[in-house]
């Protein structure tokens, strides 16, 4: 009898240490360094919102983050590496809406954009691309455009950063909310399609505001509209879409963090408040809206949806755009 007591004690000792044993990394984590993968070159907004918060989440998180910027496949190479790492919370992946288009760019992804991940927090919008225009566009105005585009299918050319980028959406995207056929000129990237608007080898673009901003400040572009819900501070007078031509139209890129699928809710969560934390600093926030974005700190679950929701609705367009060309 005092045997099997004795076994008893034992086992539940054992169980108890077991589930410290399990418990411990969560009341742990981090103890060691955590990489951030980020899936395009160097110097561009996800790069950016990087090395903003870096070094105040190093202090917060209390161990270094460490950025690898992992290029290649229009971002599908540094995101697969993360949907394939180890589900410890020690590999974040930080990119843009991006991640909702390539379902929709390629025709095969080596990962699922929904399954394969955890989301953590949708860490800022784009205040919301501008419309600009070679300087001697012969319309004034979004509305006198799209009118002019409706009577002349193909009439009009817009570039773009390349097929499936973000450029190329936000203009398809208005498209097919006018119902309008314009002609899509694709560059090897941003600033390929800047040079040949300046140069007036192009209509238009629908490109990110602090690029286009220098642009339209030195009167080498024209600004025509904005695709958020409201103005933009530093083009007072430009108007949003949805004033200037078509109701409802909105159009803002966004930018967030994600583990791999089936890091501990702990993880998720920590990492989840530390970020929402920084992005209340003031500092942050002015560093962030000089840079043409309006921090946000979302839940993983509210980020969850806008994902979904995404991806859903660059389905239903690509159904009426070749997006693979």
């Amino acid at each position: 009898m005092r045997s099997l007591f004795h076994l008893s004690v034992f086992l539940l000792s054992c169980s108890a240490l077991g589930t410290q044993a399990q418990n411990a990394p969560a009341r742990d984590y981090p103890n060691r360094p955590i990489k951030m993968v980020i899936p395009y070159a160097a110097g561009g907004p996800m790069d950016f919102i990087g090395r903003t918060l870096l070094p105040k989440l190093t202090q917060s998180l209390g161990q270094p983050l460490v950025i690898e910027n992992k290029v290649g496949a229009g971002g599908a190479i540094g995101t697969d590496s993360v949907a394939k790492s180890a589900p410890d919370g020690y590999t974040l992946l930080n990119t843009s809406s991006s991640h909702a288009s390539l379902p929709v760019v390629m025709a095969s992804l080596p990962f699922d954009p929904l399954k394969d991940f955890s989301p953590i927090t949708l860490v800022a919008n784009s205040v919301g691309f501008v419309v600009a225009a070679r300087p001697d566009l012969p319309v004034k105005n979004l509305r006198d455009l799209l009118a002019d585009a409706k009577a002349n299918p193909g009439k009009y050319t817009f570039g773009s950063g390349g097929v499936g980028n973000v450029m190329h959406f936000a203009a398809e995207f208005l498209s097919n909310s006018a119902d309008v056929k314009m002609t899509h000129v694709p560059f090897k990237g941003v600033s390929q399609s800047l040079n040949d608007l300046v140069a007036g080898r192009i209509d238009f673009v629908i490109g990110a505001p602090t690029a286009v901003l220098p642009l339209v400040k030195a009167g080498k572009l024209k600004a025509l509209a904005i695709t958020a819900r409201k103005r933009w501070s530093e083009l007072p007078d430009v108007p949003t879409i949805d004033e200037a031509a078509v109701k409802g139209f909105v159009y803002t890129p966004w930018y967030g963090f994600w583990f791999p699928a089936g890091v501990p809710v702990e993880h998720v969560n920590r990492m989840r408040n530390e970020v929402a934390k920084l992005l209340d600093d003031p500092e942050i926030k002015r560093s962030f809206a000089e840079q043409g974005f309006a921090v946000v700190g979302s839940t993983p679950a509210e980020f969850s949806k806008i994902i979904a929701d995404e991806i859903a609705m660059n389905k239903k367009l690509a159904a009426r755009v070749d997006f693979t060309q």
